[in-house]
């Protein structure tokens, strides 16, 4: 993907800045990307971004404690903070409705917004998101590999390495260690450092907030949504896709073979397909 054709703005959001690109024209989609050491907007989908503009205008922003946006994540409450600030990038543009195509971490948003604000969601894409069933059994090595990153003795190349060729990923080699020595150097930011935007829920009362199974308004969201899993998923738990598909009345359910966590990098052609055909239907 080449870069030149981003429009790429920093936005006061809550009192905090918002990195945002944007492309294309049309109407708008919101990717929100994952949640993993280093991690940023234009990064996580450097496979879509363009051909999901020649449908639609796209906005990629780098969410809350990610690359160029502002650090530090309220940890009393993650899935409300990010979503907060995401709608408040929308008010902010002028947008009163868009699609949110969420991973992980951004699904976890997406979805949350759409609980929050259902007024301001068209449709959704979901691609394994994050708090679908977490106090309904032990998390995955991927998540404990994903949450250890900054503890113990601190981020390093190998730790990075490791979560992204054994657990992000069905095939580990098709990652090229550019992509990863990048994510490195912004997962070692002083300020991610000191305050990661991921963490351990931090209390049982936080945990359990942060399971959408355990949120009545699920079963009411009729938000046209399509969740899609990689089968092989080590970090979240695809038994998660079925959680989502009984819950909720609009949901359509896609279980992708030989892929791990990141549907949209893996299956990227198949992925911009599938998402644009769902998206205009």
């Amino acid at each position: 993907m080449t870069t030149d054709t981003l429009n790429e703005r920093v936005l006061r959001v809550n009192g905090k800045d918002i990195f945002v690109a944007d492309t294309g024209t049309g109407p708008h989609v919101v990717l929100l990307h994952g949640g993993g050491p280093g991690a940023s907007g234009v990064s996580n989908y450097s496979r879509n971004i363009e051909p999901l503009a020649q449908h639609f205008r796209v906005l990629v922003p780098d969410m809350p404690g990610y690359g160029r946006s502002a650090k530090g994540v309220d940890g009393s409450d993650p899935f409300g903070y990010l979503a907060d600030h995401i709608r408040g990038m929308l008010d902010v543009l002028g947008i009163d409705r868009a699609h949110l195509v969420g991973n992980s971490y951004g699904g976890a948003c997406a979805l949350r917004l759409a609980l929050d604000t259902p007024h301001r969601v068209d449709k959704l894409v979901l691609m394994g998101p994050g708090g679908v069933g977490t106090t309904r059994g032990l998390p995955t090595a991927g998540l404990k590999s994903l949450l250890g990153y900054y503890g113990g003795d601190g981020p390093s190349l190998d730790k990075l390495r490791t979560f992204i060729h054994t657990y992000l990923v069905y095939d580990g080699d098709a990652v090229p260690d550019s992509l990863i020595q990048t994510r490195y150097e912004s997962s070692i930011d002083p300020e991610v450092v000191a305050n990661p935007p991921l963490q351990r829920p931090s209390s049982p009362r936080t945990l359990w907030r942060m399971d959408f199974t355990r949120d009545p308004r699920l079963a009411r969201l009729a938000t046209p949504t399509l969740v899609m899993w990689g089968r092989d998923d080590k970090v979240n738990k695809p038994r998660g896709a079925a959680m989502l598909g009984r819950r909720m009345p609009n949901a359509d359910v896609l279980l992708t073979a030989n892929t791990g966590h990141w549907v949209q990098w893996e299956r990227a052609d198949f992925f911009n397909a599938v998402t644009t055909a769902f998206l205009k239907g």
